[in-house]
C-alpha cells in the first residue's frame, strides 16, 4: 500500500490501515448512490416537467461529476471514522452514556444511527466539553439536514463570520468566542432553497 496515503491518514488522525480506509470508501460507494444515475428516474413526470420547467437539468450524470461525488464519499467516511459512539462521547464530556443518549434525544448533540449505534460527530466537541453556544445553533438546524450537510457548514468558512478580518468557520467562530446567535442565523439556512 502507498506510504503516502499512510501518511496522509496519520495527519489527518484517522485511525484506520490504508486498506481499511479504502474499504470504507469502497462500501460507501456502494451504498450512497449507483455510478452514473439518472435524476429524472427519481421524479414522476409531473415533477419532471416542473423541475425542467425551472431549469433543472434532469439528464444522466456523465464521468465529469464522478470528482464531487468522490469528494463527497471521502467525507462521509472521513465523517463516520472521526465520530465517537456515545460511550467515548460520554467519557470525553465526563458524564454518564444516558446523558449523552438524552442530548441526542432533545437535539442538544448531532448524530446519527450506523447499523444500530449512535455516532456522534467529532466537530462538535471541544475538550471536555461541548463546543460553547452549540445549543443554540442545534435548535436553528432543521431536523432533516444529514449530519454530512451540518458537519461541512460547520467546518467551512463562511464570509459572514470573520476573524480578522479573515472569513472562519462556524466551529472556529464559536472557540474563538464568537456569539452563536450569528451562527444560528446561518445555520437555520441550511437545505433552505436561495
Amino acid at each position: 500500500m502507498s506510504p503516502a496515503l499512510e501518511t496522509v491518514l496519520a495527519k489527518a488522525g484517522l485511525q484506520v490501515t490504508p486498506m481499511e480506509f479504502l474499504n470504507l470508501v469502497a462500501e460507501a460507494a456502494k451504498r450512497l448512490a449507483p455510478p452514473h444515475p439518472e435524476p429524472a428516474s427519481y421524479f414522476t413526470p409531473d415533477q419532471r416537467e416542473v423541475l425542467t420547467d425551472v431549469g433543472l437539468d434532469l439528464g444522466p450524470q456523465t464521468n465529469t461529476d464522478a470528482m464531487p461525488r468522490a469528494r463527497s464519499i471521502v467525507a462521509l467516511s472521513v465523517l463516520r471514522d472521526t465520530a465517537l459512539t456515545v460511550a467515548e462521547a460520554a467519557r470525553q464530556l465526563q458524564v454518564d452514556t444516558s446523558r449523552i443518549r438524552h442530548r441526542l434525544g432533545v437535539g442538544r448533540l448531532v448524530g446519527w444511527k450506523d447499523k444500530g449505534s449512535w455516532r456522534l460527530p467529532a466537530w462538535q466537541f471541544a475538550g471536555t466539553g461541548v463546543l460553547p453556544g452549540l445549543e443554540a445553533v442545534l435548535a436553528t438546524v432543521a431536523q432533516d439536514q444529514p449530519a454530512l450537510v451540518v458537519a461541512a457548514f460547520m467546518t467551512t468558512a463562511q464570509e459572514d463570520l470573520l476573524v480578522d478580518g479573515t472569513p472562519t468557520t462556524p466551529r472556529d467562530w464559536l472557540l474563538a468566542g464568537g456569539d452563536p446567535r450569528r451562527v444560528a442565523d446561518l445555520a437555520a439556512m441550511l437545505g433552505t432553497p436561495v
